[in-house]
């Protein structure tokens, strides 16, 4: 596609974005919503987040799009796709903020014009953390030599690698986790001979080996405590297998798996024997708002792979005393497998404690292989489940997580083409709606048709890290600090 040649004019109220492309003349009208990528019709969005760049999925030559607001609007020109310019993006955000704009889509198809049904995009105050991290791996389960861990600023398209495993010996390395959404504290897993728990407190990193004699593994799934004293963890044998049914490429599960916390500040591992039974798998620890419970998944111990699909989990709490390091003595059951006939995985609490958001799929402990998988979303309050209809797929939608604010979560979900999973963003208002989910933008608006990566584990976060690649390069190399 030819450059084109962009100059703003600014017309009482409007900017005017002028290009090369020819303006609409005879133009009919269409009843259809434009077929618009990535669907940005009819979104609720942040009023701080990036420009929603899209494309038309037709053989479109020209088009115009015109953004009406209150006080303000952009008519911005383009051929098959089109990029607001960020500063006047923001300027229409932000003086449309708690308002509507509309969107109108006009577009030059085999030489007609054709006008097509506005959609609307709800601008709201509550902002969504400004930094996203993620993942970025091939979808299939045979490459590990290129993986990335990157962060993203959710106001503009700036993007950067955090740690790369090039740099690490070609190590797996596992997702990275933020404390209380701040990028002040953090952590993710590197694997392999030199590996650890590579611990981020304000920028001091620390090489954790969180395995003791009586753990089954070293940690693998974890969440901090709010103090950021503490980090919950499950350790697990995790086996993955090929699989022999239709729509799942592979299954992976647990022949052994216990839940553990870690104190940071004594190096020492605290463990429970209802936490640790031989006969029951648990799995996916996350701590309350309060800390003061550890949410966890559990299920009994099936012969595997044999009897893979009686593999069903149920959400389960114990309390947590951070003061005296100690579990409670008694195990509650919140969400049970044998009512549902379902398997939960993935537990997350929203920071004002109000609401629990777990994926739900058939059976097993490896969603995302799963197409079924949807989100689910608990009021801890009263017990009240909302099946998210507005938010799932038909492919598999899993691993999220939540804003500080508790009204935006992000996951990712694999609705394009079942293969790559991508960030989407949902708003959750104060009276407990969910609104319809978008995508993460970028910059070009075929990003998502030429990339061959996949976002896992999307995490937001109020600030930028402390730290670089660079300096994960330099922390793996450090020794390990042993626990007990």
């Amino acid at each position: 596609m030819k450059k084109q040649l962009i100059k703003d004019i600014i017309i009482t109220g409007f900017i005017l974005l002028t290009a090369c492309t020819p303006k609409p003349e005879h133009v009919k009208t269409s009843d259809a919503l434009p077929p618009v990528y990535p669907d940005y019709t009819d979104v609720t969005i942040p009023c701080n987040i990036a420009p929603l760049n899209f494309m038309l999925r037709t053989d479109a030559d020209a088009m115009q799009v015109k953004v009406t607001g209150i006080s303000d609007s952009i008519i911005i020109y383009g051929e098959s796709k089109i990029s607001f310019p960020i500063k006047a993006w923001k300027k229409l955000l932000f003086e449309n903020t708690g308002k509507e704009l509309n969107v109108e889509v006009t577009a030059r198809i085999k030489g007609e014009w054709i006008k097509y049904k506005t959609f609307k995009w709800d601008i709201v105050e509550d902002m969504i953390d400004g930094y996203l991290s993620y993942r970025l791996i091939e979808p299939g389960y045979e490459v590990w030599n290129t993986i990335q861990l990157c962060e993203r600023n959710l106001e503009n398209f700036d993007e950067r690698v955090i740690a790369d495993n090039n740099q690490l010996n070609q190590s797996c390395m596992n997702c990275h986790i933020y404390g209380n959404q701040s990028g002040q504290l953090s952590m993710f897993h590197i694997r392999g001979k030199n590996g650890g728990t590579i611990l981020n407190r304000d920028g001091k990193l620390r090489k954790l080996a969180m395995k003791t004699g009586n753990m089954v593994s070293p940690t693998v799934y974890g969440a901090f405590h709010p103090s950021g004293k503490f980090a919950v963890f499950s350790t697990n044998i995790v086996i993955p297998e090929f699989h022999m049914q239709g729509n799942k490429r592979m299954e992976v599960y647990d022949t052994a798996s216990d839940v553990v916390v870690a104190d940071f500040t004594e190096n020492k591992i605290l463990s429970s024997t209802l936490l640790s039974d031989s006969t029951v798998f648990e799995t996916f620890p996350v701590f309350s708002a309060d800390g003061k419970y550890v949410y966890f998944c559990s299920a009994p111990a099936v012969i595997l792979p044999k009897e893979i699909k009686k593999l069903k989990y149920s959400l389960c709490r114990i309390a947590f005393d951070a003061e005296k390091k100690e579990f409670g003595n008694k195990v509650d059951t919140l969400w049970n497998a044998r009512l549902t006939n379902k398997s939960i995985n993935f537990p997350k609490t929203s920071p004002d404690g109000k609401y629990m958001l777990y994926s739900v799929s058939d059976f097993g402990t490896f969603p995302i292989w799963h197409r079924e998988t949807d989100l689910q979303l608990m009021n801890l309050m009263t017990g009240a489940t909302d099946n998210l209809v507005i938010v799932n797929s038909d492919k598999s939608d899993t691993y999220h997580s939540w804003s500080s604010n508790s009204r935006w979560f992000v996951f990712a979900s694999k609705r394009d083409d079942g293969q790559y999973g991508k960030p989407y963003f949902a708003y959750i208002d104060k009276s407990g709606k969910v609104h319809k989910p978008f995508v993460l933008p970028q910059k070009n608006p075929e990003y998502y048709d030429e990339t061959f990566k996949s976002f896992n584990i999307p995490e937001l976060s109020k600030s930028k890290l402390p730290y670089d690649a660079a300096d994960i390069e330099k922390a793996y190399n450090m020794p390990a600090e042993s626990f007990k």
